[in-house]
This record gives structure tokens, sequence and C-alpha cells, in this order.
């Protein structure tokens, strides 16, 4: 036995020290391309992780953000109808957007709207759309831009507050969302959309993260609701001062860390350029933070907390267009201008023509977007945002400071195109609601208070 065992290792042997056949050596094409794939890989893992993260912050904006800075501002008896306002929209928008929202929105149509290839999102995965962003899943794009259609009219309910029926919200809601919301979104950033600078629009707008596709279409809106609902019972007689300032400070802190979702993801990968919209939309928040509250305290002698976070979010409204565009300094202006601006629409422009639009979401929102807009054709520059070139790969310039005058006046064409849409179609929406469902609560309900007439629940049980 133990012969025939040593018989068999000695036969073995050969083979099991004989050393394989050398690998082919792989050539330097090869291995440029292994390099190339590897280096593409990594580049979409990491701009897939910043959009997802992005998404998400855009998400927290509107809850908790949103909910918990409108929330604060109303009375005791209405927090919860108003946070239900915020709540209840991240469920209604997502799903018309899986619907047809995005396919409206997004897809290839004509330059009003996109036609209906992604029906139920109908061929909308893992591979990305060259036509907006490469490097990253269609589905991730979609996911974010669904961040944005769910914000939108949100703002708009800081204008209805306390005096709108759930019913008639949410039937306007929908119908606002599709008349107004996708069509200026497909407009501005939609292949082939009438305002989209990049694809060739007839009427080239730089509009870098919302300032006329959210802001102003919200904000103008907001102020068409305030007027046909009319003023809340009271108003402006008693004092309706907000029951909260402690929750509206924290969602005014989540709103401005929120809004760098909302901006530097707008670069849509991982890049320069979204380090850049990142600092811009920090700078303007501060500088506008500070020109309220200076305002503020020359002229009324004291600087208000509420001033403070509203000039804040008026900061963060005016530099969204222009965020991609602008050097740091800019920004700080428009900011500064926005701040003092936004203040006098509150304080002294809606006084003098008497309006209520309980939380001022036209004041900050409509005013504050109007001249980001503008001065976003002043203040734009190729030396941050390079992405505009001609057929032979020149780079375009982009503002006033380029030296392109033009495209102020896009951008005022722009302004009007998104005012005309918001006034007509809120206006018509509006007046369909009131007909079938009736708009606005009775004045026992409006007493009671919506949190009770609306939902039958409080938000504070002060007995326990």
């Amino acid at each position: 036995m133990r012969s025939l065992l040593t018989l068999v290792l000695l036969l073995s042997a050969p083979a099991m020290f004989a050393q394989a056949p050398p690998a082919v050596p792989l050539t330097i094409d090869q291995k440029l391309a292994a390099l190339d794939t590897a280096t593409k890989a990594a580049q979409s893992a990491g701009d897939n992780a910043w959009m997802l993260v992005s998404s998400a912050l855009v998400l927290m904006m509107t809850g908790p953000g949103l909910a918990l800075f409108y929330g604060g501002l109303v009375r005791r008896k209405n927090i919860l109808g108003t946070m239900m306002h915020s709540f209840i929209l991240m469920a209604v928008v997502t799903v018309l957007w899986a619907l047809f929202g995005y396919s409206l929105a997004f897809a290839e149509g004509n330059a009003i709207v996109g036609d209906l290839r992604y029906l139920f999102l109908e061929g909308v995965g893992s591979a990305p759309n060259a036509d907006y962003a490469g490097t990253i899943p269609q589905s991730t794009f979609m996911v974010y831009q669904l961040m944005f259609a769910i914000i939108t009219p949100a703002l708009i309910s800081g204008a209805y507050a306390e005096r709108i029926k759930f019913s008639s919200m949410l039937l306007f809601t929908v119908l606002w969302t599709t008349i107004v919301y996708f069509p200026m979104a497909h407009m501005v950033w939609g292949k082939g959309g009438l305002l989209n600078a990049f694809t060739n629009g007839k009427i080239p707008c730089l509009d870098f993260a919302g300032g006329t596709v959210v802001h102003i279409t919200s904000g103008v809106s907001a102020l068409v609701c305030a007027i046909y609902l009319g003023k809340r019972t009271g108003y402006p007689q008693e004092a309706m001062k907000p029951h909260s300032m402690v929750l509206s400070v924290i969602g005014a802190c989540m709103l401005w860390v929120g809004w760098f979702g909302f901006n530097a993801g707008s670069a849509l990968a991982a890049s320069g350029l979204a380090t850049s919209a990142f600092v811009a939309t920090h700078f303007a928040a501060a500088a506008a933070t500070l020109g309220w509250t200076f305002a503020e305290w020359l002229g009324h002698g004291k600087p208000s907390v509420l001033g403070a976070i509203s000039g804040c979010v008026a900061g963060l409204v005016a530099i969204t267009p222009a965020s991609g565009f602008v050097k740091p300094f800019p920004a700080l202006l428009i900011g500064l201008i926005a701040g003092v601006f936004c203040y006098l629409m509150v304080t002294k422009v809606k006084a003098m023509f008497g309006y209520d639009d309980t939380l001022d979401a036209f004041g900050v929102h409509g005013a504050g977007g109007t001249l980001g807009a503008i001065l976003t054709g002043v203040f734009a520059t190729s030396f941050i945002n390079d992405g505009l070139k001609d057929a032979a790969g020149k780079v375009q310039p982009l503002g006033l400071v380029d030296g392109n005058g033009q495209q102020v006046v896009n951008q005022l064409i722009g302004c009007a195109i998104a005012w005309v849409l918001a006034i007509v179609g809120t206006l018509i929406i509006l007046k369909i609601c009131d007909m079938t469902l009736g708009l606005r609560v009775d004045s026992d309900q409006e007493s009671q208070g919506l949190d009770l007439s609306m939902h039958g629940e409080e938000g504070y049980n002060l007995e326990s």
C-alpha cells in the first residue's frame, strides 16, 4: 500500500508543479478601455448617491420643513389642518407624477408640454436619459424632479391657510399641478421646451432650480387664491399672531438645509457646479436674513425672529434660479436685495392693497422668485456654468455681466409667461372648485378652526 502511494505521488508530481501558461498581456487599448469603464462606473455611483441624498433633502423641505414653518405661523386651532396640507400633497402629487405627471413634464413633446411616452413610468428605469443626466439612472432623475413637484403646490397653501375646505384643496392641487406645474416644468426644463435655453428653446430663459417653475407659479397662484377666497373673518382688525415661533424656526432651519438638495442637486451630478450652487445658496440665505432683519430693525425698532426666518426663505427663493450661474459675491448681493425687497412686499405692499395672504406666500415666493429670475439675467456668467454652447462647441455668454444684455429681456419674458399661466390657470381652477365643492369653510367652521371642523382632531391636548 505504501509503495502504491509512493508511485502515485511520483507520477503526479510533474502535473502538480507545472506552471500555468503565462497570461496574454493586455494591450494599451484594452487597459485604457478597462480604466474608462471603471472611471465611468465610479462617477455614476458617486453622482447617483448625491442625487438620492438631494432627493431626500428636497422631500424634507416639504415634510417636515414647510409643514413646521407654516404650521407654527397659523393660530393654534389650525396647526393640524395647515400641516396636513403639506403632508397629504406628498402622497397626492406622487401618485399624479407616477401616472402621467413625469411624462407631461419631461417626455419629448411640443414646446409647451411633453407627450405620454412615460405614462405609468413606462420605460423609466436604471438606464440614464442622456437628454437630462447621462450619469444617473433615469429613475433617479425622475424621483428627484418629483420632489420639486411636491413642494410647489404646498407653497401655495400658505395663502389659503385657515379658511379652505380640505376636499377643495385636494381638487385644486390635482388640477393646478396638471394644468400649471407640469407644462411650466416642461417649458423650462423639458427637452424642446419653449423656455429651455439648453435645448434651443425659442425664448432661452435661465432657471437653474426653479425660480419660474416653482416660486413664481406658486407665489402668483397664491396671490390669486388669497384674493379669490377673501379675507379671514376678523382680518385685519383682529390680531392673528403665530401660535408657535419655535416650530417655525425649526422649520426654517430645515428649509435652509434642504435647499442645498434643491439647488446644488440641480447640477444633477456630484460636480464642481454642484459646489458652486451650494455656496451661492448659503451665501444668499445669509445675506437675505441680515437684509430683512436690519430693514425691520430700522423700520420697527426691533429685529424679530419671524423677520429673520422670513428673510432667510426670501434669499433662498431669490437665489434658486441663479444658483448654478452666479459667483459668490453676486449671490450675496441677490440675497441682500431679496431680503429688503420681500420685507417691503410683505409689510408695505400687502397693507397697501389689503389682500389676506395668510403666510405671505406671494410676498416671499412670488415677489422673491420674480426678482431672482430677473437678476439671474444680470449676473449669470459662463465662468460658473459653461454648459451653453453653439453648434461649433464654443461657450456662449450667459448674462449681462458676460455682455449678453438680451438675457435680461429673455428673463422678463419668461417671468411674464409664468405669471400669465399662473393667473389664468389658477382662476379657472378656483372657479371649477367653487362651482363643484365650494372653496371656503363656513363661518362656524372657520371660528372653530380647521383642526376640529375638517379633521376632528386638535394639535394640542392640554388636558393630559
